[in-house]
């Protein structure tokens, strides 16, 4: 009943997930925990603004991927509506139609890097964007607090968006590495979920 009332909390996290590891999964779970979110929807990008490659010929695959990664846990989802669309992937254009479908006492929180959120107003219609969603901005220990607080407190300000930081334990682990390992024949078992790893071999990904 108290979740009714306060209507649900529910985070967005995007990306290419090429593929999914434990990086993002733990850090899903951390905010999802430290904020009381109902849910977290996973949202793989389809033709990314912001990257070369746009990974069209991958997205069955990073759903799949994505989809076997997160299926014990029962807060996650993953959503295919970036990877339906044939234009460029915004993220104001995505929350803005999810947040169409929502109550209006419900809440959304746009997870995201400490690299990616000092570039917000940067982003495609930021502001407009800012209105919709409370930005959970994740940085790891031993950052520059100091500093990184004036850059958001800037950000704040000029877009007058709500931007909290989360201090999350850092793990080594990136989609790029593991792409790089597979084409190399290493092992890349413990950096990511076992379904997702017999996914790739069975599938050849990454192998050129």
């Amino acid at each position: 009943m108290e979740a009714a009332a306060r209507g649900k909390r529910i985070g967005i996290m995007g990306g290419s997930f090429n593929p999914i590891h434990y990086g993002h999964l733990m850090l899903a779970e951390q905010i999802r925990t430290q904020y009381a979110l109902d849910k977290i929807i996973f949202i793989p990008v389809g033709i990314a603004a912001h990257k070369a490659n746009n990974l069209k010929e991958t997205r069955t695959e990073r759903f799949r991927m994505t989809a076997l990664a997160i299926e014990s846990n029962p807060f996650f989802e993953v959503s295919d509506y970036e990877l339906k669309r044939e234009a460029v992937s915004y993220s104001v254009e995505t929350v803005r139609d999810l947040r169409k479908s929502l109550d209006a006492s419900d809440s959304l929180y746009f997870i995201t890097g400490a690299d990616a959120i000092i570039l917000l107003d940067s982003w495609y219609h930021s502001k407009e964007l800012s209105q919709y969603v409370t930005f959970v901005a994740a940085t790891r220990p031993g950052v520059d607090t100091e500093e990184f607080e004036a850059k958001i407190q800037v950000l704040r300000e000029k877009l007058d968006a709500k931007i909290e930081m989360c201090f999350i334990p850092a793990l080594a682990i990136s989609s790029t590495d593991i792409r790089t390992r597979v084409q190399e024949g290493k092992s890349i078992k413990y950096l990511l979920p076992e379904s997702v790893e017999a996914y790739i071999y069975e599938k050849g990904l990454y192998r050129v």
